[in-house]
């Protein structure tokens, strides 16, 4: 039986916990954040911090935040947080692969307005090609990101106070937190990509296929 989309990132979201463990162990073992830190992880990372263990720790922290939090964690939205519910007014005209005269026809002449429905009018778009490959690498891609960037968030709340708590070097604590700030950007940046890339190619296929 196939993995769902989730279930294929499972093991790289234990990575990026098990890293994620490890290197903030080595920071306050040192006091400092060192490069030489970094090839301690892979001496360490079979003492510390077991694959299963990190499994397990992964699988907690993911389903901590709802759905709806990660979406806002992304596209920092309160409300109608997810791309899908710009779809229609803004990236069925601002990609140039989405024939946007032709999807009209799907719609009798009028792309719905309202954000909740532009979501559901894109949702019924995806259901019927999301096992064409590329709209499934982009959906793997943005949960993927998407759950990475809510671990990152986790991270910087937890590790980064207790790092300028804990460690004298402030200047390295401060550091570190900059690390995981840098972290959280570049996943949520990804995220948001991945998702927008998500919506675009659905509306691309589906406006090919209009005649």
């Amino acid at each position: 039986m196939a993995k769902s989309l989730k279930g294929q990132n499972t093991w790289k979201l234990w990575l990026i916990v098990a890293f994620n463990a490890l290197f903030f162990y080595t920071v306050l073992e040192a006091n400092t954040v060192r490069l030489i830190g970094l090839s301690a992880l892979l001496s360490e990372a079979e003492r510390l911090v077991p694959i299963g263990i990190a499994g397990i720790v992964a699988t907690v922290l993911n389903a901590l935040p709802s759905a709806d939090l990660k979406a806002t964690l992304v596209y920092w939205r309160l409300k109608h947080a997810l791309p899908g519910h710009r779809a229609f007014s803004i990236y069925a005209l601002k990609d140039t692969r989405i024939n946007a005269p032709r999807l009209l026809k799907t719609f009798k002449g009028t792309f719905p307005s309202d954000p909740a429905e532009q979501n559901a009018a894109w949702y019924k778009l995806y259901k019927t090609v999301r096992d064409d490959p590329s709209v499934r690498d982009a959906h793997r891609t943005f949960l993927l990101l998407r759950d990475y960037t809510a671990l990152s968030a986790f991270f910087l709340m937890v590790f980064g106070p207790w790092a300028l708590f804990i460690m004298t070097d402030k200047l390295g604590a401060a550091t570190y937190v900059g690390l995981l700030v840098g972290q959280f950007l570049l996943a949520r940046q990804g995220a948001h990509n991945a998702g927008v890339r998500m919506v675009t190619n659905v509306l691309a296929l589906k406006s090919a296929m209009v005649r």
